[in-house]
């Protein structure tokens, strides 16, 4: 017989725990921070204020870092933007990421007094090195340009912590803009079209910004002609057919090749022509030893003062770079546009077609480049040079009021530039740390 055993299962009262009591103020919970770099204040002024507040006095200037390299539309964007934060705000700071000397980004940043970090071309690389910048320099916001060290600086400020926005002035967004979009705070366009790709809450556009020299150009023409041909009298001046051929920032063989091929024969035809040619850095020394000197030829790898520059041009044949376009919609010349078919997307296209659209530019496809169309074009426009200045001037003026190109609106849009870039990024900075203080406050209910 097998024995069994009781269990007896005592059933105790349940001790009740003393009612919580209602909290009569609400105590805000500090949350522990992890050891990434956190976002510093900054109490923004306007130059126009009589007197800074003491506040403002107490904290840091604003600090911005612009990223941009590679093409001269990328570099030239950031040094814009640069340009209007130091005028609007003339205790801020700006850093600039980009490749190393010799580079567009370094010299632009050389001669134009602002500090430069070299970022190197290797990912991993440029990924460590942005971020020891970053986390030393502190900026309130990182504006992404375009360009190789773009990539690795916004992913270093992700990483950091560090708000980033994107400046794409393109028509078709570069596929590291879709990539970083997501992850942006805010993300600059200078088209309509590109909105549809990315997300539309965060995506704003302003055209794209121009230098505040070319803007604001007080030159005659006759000065200006002063610095390229020193001996051209004023009266010269006057009758003077200037043609700038621009190649590009890192130079066109297909352009130089059409221009080296027709320059000396326009110019023995007519006498009262000037060309200006800019043939990249690239392609001088090859231009130089094949060019015969003609005191009416401006050679050049480069050219530093665009607005002298435009002052002086009547006609511009140029690559399509959405940047150039912007400047020649600003300054309002006739232009002949020769679209680069290589670029990924082809945004040079469609920035050619879209300027044929809205200003009246020709358009020549490489296919079709060569000295004969390229003198014929030259010669028709600036034969009716005044028919073209009215049409121009017309189309110029409707463009100005178009939201296709905000940067021809002048001002407005480099300070919506500004609010959106620096404030923008603040007030979304704060929202997000008052929704982490109550979301820590819930959770100790």
């Amino acid at each position: 017989m097998v024995a069994t055993t009781h269990r007896r299962w005592l059933l105790l009262p349940v001790r009740r725990l003393p009612s919580r009591q209602p909290m009569k103020t609400p105590v805000c919970i500090p949350i522990p921070t992890r050891n990434r770099a956190r976002l510093p204040r900054c109490h923004l002024s306007r130059s126009s204020d009589p007197t800074p507040t003491s506040e403002a006095q107490a904290t840091d200037s604003l600090r911005v870092a612009f990223a941009c390299g590679g093409a001269g539309g990328h570099v030239y964007a950031a040094f814009a933007l640069a340009e209007e934060v130091q005028a609007s705000l003339p205790g801020s700071r700006s850093l600039f990421l980009g490749a190393p000397a010799p580079s567009l980004e370094s010299a632009t940043a050389a001669s134009s007094s602002y500090p430069f970090a070299p970022v190197p071309p290797c990912l991993p690389r440029a990924l460590l090195a942005a971020a020891l910048h970053l986390y030393h320099f502190r900026p309130h916001v990182l504006v992404a340009t375009g360009g190789p060290p773009a990539l690795p600086s916004c992913l270093a400020a992700l990483l950091l912590g560090l708000p980033f926005v994107i400046q794409d002035q393109d028509a078709g967004p570069a596929p590291a803009t879709r990539l970083l979009a997501p992850l942006s705070r805010r993300v600059f366009l200078a088209f309509n079209a590109p909105v549809r790709l990315l997300p539309k809450r965060k995506c704003a556009v302003y055209g794209n910004p121009v230098r505040m020299s070319i803007r604001n150009r007080r030159m005659s023409k006759a000065a200006a002609m002063a610095r390229f041909f020193p001996r051209a009298g004023l009266v010269e001046a006057e009758g003077m057919e200037v043609v700038l051929v621009l190649a590009g920032t890192v130079g066109s063989p297909q352009i130089n090749v059409a221009v080296l091929n027709m320059y000396y024969e326009m110019l023995s035809r007519r006498k009262n022509r000037y060309i200006i040619w800019q043939t990249g850095p690239e392609d001088f020394c090859e231009m130089e030893s094949l060019v015969r000197a003609h005191r009416r030829l401006f050679l050049t790898p480069f050219l530093h003062e665009m607005d002298m520059t435009y002052a002086a041009t009547d006609v511009v044949v140029s690559r399509a770079g959405s940047v150039a376009c912007t400047e020649i919609l600003v300054t309002g010349k006739p232009a002949i546009l020769i679209p680069l078919p290589t670029i990924v997307d082809d945004h040079q296209t469609k920035n050619a077609y879209i300027m044929a659209d809205v200003m009246g530019a020709r358009v020549i496809t490489e296919d079709e480049l060569d000295s004969s169309s390229l003198t014929c074009i030259i010669d028709e426009i600036v034969g009716h040079l005044l028919k073209y200045c009215r049409v121009w001037e017309t189309q110029h003026q409707g463009a100005r009021d178009a939201p296709l190109f905000g940067s021809v609106r002048g001002e407005e849009t480099h300070e919506s530039y500004l609010y959106d870039m620096v404030m923008f990024t603040q007030v979304r900075a704060a929202e997000k740390r008052n929704a982490l203080r109550l979301a820590g406050f819930a959770h100790s209910m």
